[in-house]
């Protein structure tokens, strides 16, 4: 099979998931761009696009080369309260980096908005919707071809966004952050799907938070809470490139090595081959990733589906389907590796002998609406380190 991927004629979102066909989304971009020095941890804005357009424009070259049909804009926390002054120039200039590199292959532009810091302490709907709205009025000023409301841990705030983007009459996809004990109020996966569609969603689905064999549990939670309510939609799954089945409700970010110690946990490529076989016999025609979702991740689940689609990536020009490329290899041993069954079997080993296998999760019992979840506008003290550190050491001793 010949990659392709050249330029088209560009055909709706909605158009190509109503025919069948398999959406390829792209993948990380925080932690991605925080590992090559252009993103600070902590805040985790995306103001690279406007200081750093180089490296944001390179990640989405390489997602589009690995087989991605969408280019999500880098807007993620791009929202008034994260960035002030600087949210309206970082949305339009991700909408100008995602368009330029979409236009080099058959891929859609989508304008992205997440959860605010605000409405887990206020929920003031004036005040949250107004926040998606600013963001909203940039994408329809770049014409964006659809839109995602991503990372919700909130039903309700997931709502609201969809809400509002649905008015600019353009398609709309909303993911939210949960495993399958559903939302930080409880509300199941199933019941989260049925809210979203309801308020206007075409593509329902998850992101982030959870690795690929949990995300696609709720997926399948999901996918049932639709049909059992008589309603349609299209399905989407963008899971992490890391496994997490310790992880609690709160996902991965409550585990003790996030951000900074979470590379034993990266999926392999063939993990995500398998991932992406799973998705689409679930019915999900939309997949991709998020955090911790690298290029070759892309390229596996295009490679994955290439039957079904058609045709592989640029990327796979230089990478043999499940290792066959090792079979020139000088050692006999290595070259008896270039076959699908050893790769899809074989168990592997951390290379670290004296650690666990699972982590207990950090998330301390607070879930929703204190003060110790709200987002500072300035940096911690010491004082409050201090404080933070010997909390933590009570909750470890526990």
């Amino acid at each position: 099979m010949a990659p392709a991927g050249g330029p088209g004629a560009k055909r709706g979102i909605l158009e190509r998931l109503e025919s069948g066909e398999v959406v390829v989304g792209d993948g990380s971009f925080l932690i991605t761009l925080e590992k090559r020095g252009y993103v600070k941890a902590g805040l985790w804005t995306p103001e690279a696009v406007v200081e750093q357009p180089d490296a944001v424009r390179q990640l989405h070259m390489e997602f589009l080369r690995a087989g991605s049909n969408v280019m999500q804009t880098f807007t993620f926390s791009a929202s008034e309260d994260n960035m002030e002054s600087k949210w309206e120039d970082v949305n339009a200039a991700a909408c100008d980096l995602a368009r330029e590199v979409a236009g080099k292959g058959d891929a859609l532009v989508a304008g992205g908005i997440c959860q605010t810091t605000v409405y887990k302490h206020h929920k003031d709907e004036a005040r949250v919707k107004k926040l998606f709205q600013l963001q909203l009025d940039v994408f329809a000023r770049k014409n964006v071809d659809f839109l995602i409301a991503e990372y919700f841990e909130h039903a309700e705030e997931a709502m609201w966004a969809v809400e509002v983007l649905k008015e600019l009459g353009k398609p709309v996809a909303a993911t939210m952050c949960i495993g399958p004990d559903g939302d930080m109020h409880g509300v199941p996966p199933g019941e989260c799907a049925v809210k979203l569609v309801k308020a206007g969603a075409a593509i329902v689905g998850v992101n982030c938070r959870f690795g690929p064999s949990t995300s696609l549990k709720t997926m399948k939670l999901m996918k049932e809470g639709l049909q059992a309510a008589g309603l349609k939609a299209h399905l989407m799954v963008q899971s992490l490139g890391f496994h997490t089945p310790d992880c609690g409700r709160g996902g991965f970010v409550d585990l003790p090595e996030y951000p900074f110690g979470l590379e034993p946990r990266v999926a392999t490529r063939w993990d995500i081959q398998k991932y992406a076989r799973e998705a689409y016999r679930l019915g999900v025609r939309y997949i991709g990733g998020c955090c911790g979702f690298e290029p070759y991740h892309i390229r596996a689940i295009a490679e994955e589906l290439a039957p079904e689609r058609g045709f592989l990536p640029p990327a796979s020009e230089k990478h043999g389907s499940w290792g066959s490329g090792l079979d020139m290899h000088t050692k006999p041993w290595i070259r008896a590796r270039a076959r699908k069954e050893y790769w899809e079997n074989l168990r592997i080993a951390s290379g670290r002998p004296y650690n666990p296998s699972m982590s207990k999760p950090d998330a301390w019992g607070v879930t929703k609406g204190t003060a110790e979840l709200m987002q500072q506008k300035e940096a911690t003290t010491e004082q409050q380190l201090r404080e933070l550190f010997e909390k933590q050491k009570f909750k470890s001793a526990q």
